[in-house]
């Protein structure tokens, strides 16, 4: 995800013609990857916000094609929860630009049971049936990567219909939902979810790229119990599906 936005990103601000470099080098326990354009490059001025949620040059906005200008911001958060940095380098406007993402290297001896990886340990943590509705299929597909890492049966859906659909077949454990869906949102998904005899059981999680404090009061609103901005951290995620079979008990006890 990290360097396809990256890529992506070089693609969308070099002209046609121009010259985009990936390089990766590893040494001294860090892998160090660039990816360099001779595209329109970085004023001065923007450095210090690039990698803010929603920031973008006001000069590339013709190219930017919609979208919610995260791409950076997610690039920045995913590289941290793997313990690296990333930076960017320009010489001006019209000057091409760089990325360089900085990555330890971890000791394979040191990762047999999830530490070191970014991904969490699932020893103690009943395997649970869940399901992640994204209509990013690299989101998704990451998300569920990571789930089934833990131990988890994870399935996937990419619009809000088809979610419903498998989660009423399903009657998963638990739904980690994307609030901008086709057909459905994620706003009412949840809803129609809370609506059928079953909906009161599973845990509803709202994935999205808006943080605010009203976006969070509309997702609970919406029948979600919990609200988490991308980029998620695992272990907060693993965490709070730990708490899964506890609620449903109390739920069952009501």
């Amino acid at each position: 995800q990290v360097f396809c936005n990256l890529l992506n990103n070089a693609a969308k601000y070099t002209d046609g013609g121009g010259r985009i470099e990936l390089e990766a080098v590893c040494e001294r326990g860090e892998l160090t990857i660039a990816v360099r354009d001779n595209g329109m490059g970085i004023a001065a001025e923007m450095m210090p916000r690039l990698f803010t949620l929603f920031s973008q040059a006001a000069p590339a906005l013709e190219r930017s094609e919609g979208g919610l200008g995260i791409g950076l911001s997610l690039v920045r958060g995913l590289v941290e929860l793997h313990g690296g940095t990333v930076s960017a380098h320009s010489r001006g406007a019209g000057q091409g630009s760089e990325f360089v993402v900085r990555l330890p290297i971890g000791d394979p001896a040191d990762t047999g049971d999830g530490r070191g990886t970014g991904l969490p340990a699932s020893a103690g943590t009943r395997p649970l049936r869940l399901l992640v509705a994204d209509d990013n299929r690299d989101s998704a597909q990451t998300c569920a990567a990571l789930l089934r890492a833990c131990g988890h049966e994870v399935s996937i859906a990419h619009t809000g219909r088809e979610a419903f659909d498998l989660a009423c077949r399903l009657r998963p454990d638990a739904l980690l939902l994307d609030i901008g869906m086709p057909e459905l949102n994620g706003y009412q998904l949840a809803q129609h979810i809370r609506g059928t005899p079953w909906g009161q059981r599973p845990l509803l999680i709202a994935i999205s790229g808006w943080g605010q404090d009203e976006d969070k009061q509309r997702a609970l609103a919406a029948g979600f119990d919990r609200h988490l901005t991308k980029p998620i951290d695992p272990n907060d995620l693993e965490t709070l599906l730990q708490s899964v079979g506890t609620r449903q008990s109390d739920r069952d006890g009501c």
